[in-house]
């Protein structure tokens, strides 16, 4: 029984199989059904969320698992309830499993002080989102089957990307070439990113890569005034079919069309992986929780 918090708290051999028992899972080779039979998960988002949120209870209830969804604007926390309260009273009724998304920086962590019962981080602030970095890696491997020694961009509002803070971790782990692009308002402080390339075109940022991956502006976040328009943004940072390279393209969503990533990119391009995001979430999601419980 562990926490998931961080990439940071895996090892090399824990990403591997996690990636190893996703695609069994997918393939079939292994079974998932029963897995999770007579436990229960726990699921409480304080973002909105469509893939994360959906995936997560997809795999929880494909190996038989229970899934109770709270929804927090109808949830004691709006009576005054404090979050360690909550955690104590919820971990009171022995669930088998949090997961947990949350606007602030560190939340996961912090509840996960307070009790054992395996907490899962679905996304916290702009910290990390290591599911997302996990099942990223698998959809890589199944591109390349490998996954040391990668060429990775990862293009957009750095800044303020979960994603992205949870791939650096993960390029450190396989010695991955990981590089960013952006605007300069949207890029993390260098002492931040020490040894992670900072592109200067979009061009050298899509040249020689095995993937680049697009991040969305976050408006909620206020990243939209960082720049001049969107319209702006997506004439030096946007992908379109004007500026295609051979490298696979990649991107967590939601999408915002035709801002960094254009609308025939995403439907036609040949290489474009985002579906396959979405599926490899379930599968990866699965692994997860085996790694998590078992």
């Amino acid at each position: 029984m562990r926490h998931l918090i961080s990439v940071r708290d895996l090892t090399k051999e824990d990403v591997k199989g996690i990636v190893q028992n996703a695609l069994d899972f997918k393939s079939g080779k292994k079974s998932f059904e029963g897995i999770l039979k007579n436990k229960t998960v726990i699921s409480i988002f304080f973002e909105n969320s469509t893939r994360t949120r959906t995936s997560f209870e997809m795999a929880a209830k494909r190996m038989g698992a229970e899934v109770i969804n709270i929804d927090y604007n109808q949830s004691s926390l709006k009576k005054g309830e404090t979050d360690y309260d909550t955690i104590i009273n919820l971990s009171a009724m022995h669930p088998d499993a949090f997961v947990i998304r949350h606007h602030e920086s560190g939340y996961p962590k912090f509840l996960a002080e307070f009790t054992s019962i395996p907490i899962i981080n679905a996304g916290d602030g702009t910290n990390e989102h290591p599911s997302q970095a996990l099942l990223d890696t698998l959809t890589m491997y199944e591109i390349k089957r490998a996954l040391e020694n990668l060429k990775i961009c990862i293009i957009g509002d750095i800044i303020n990307s979960r994603v992205a803070k949870s791939h650096m971790w993960m390029a450190k782990l396989f010695n991955w070439e990981l590089s960013f692009y952006g605007p300069t308002t949207m890029l993390p402080k260098k002492d931040w990113i020490k040894g992670i390339k900072i592109e200067k075109s979009i061009d050298k940022a899509l040249k020689g890569k095995d993937f680049v991956m697009l991040l969305r502006i976050q408006l909620e976040r206020k990243s939209g005034q960082n720049i001049p328009s969107l319209k702006e943004y997506n004439r030096f940072f946007g992908l379109k079919k004007s500026n295609l390279a051979n490298a696979f393209i990649m991107h967590p969503g939601p999408v915002n069309r035709n801002v960094e990533l254009g609308s025939w990119v995403m439907d036609n391009h040949s290489k474009g992986l985002i579906t396959k995001q979405v599926e490899n979430g379930v599968y990866t999601r699965m692994a997860i929780f085996e790694f998590c419980l078992s």
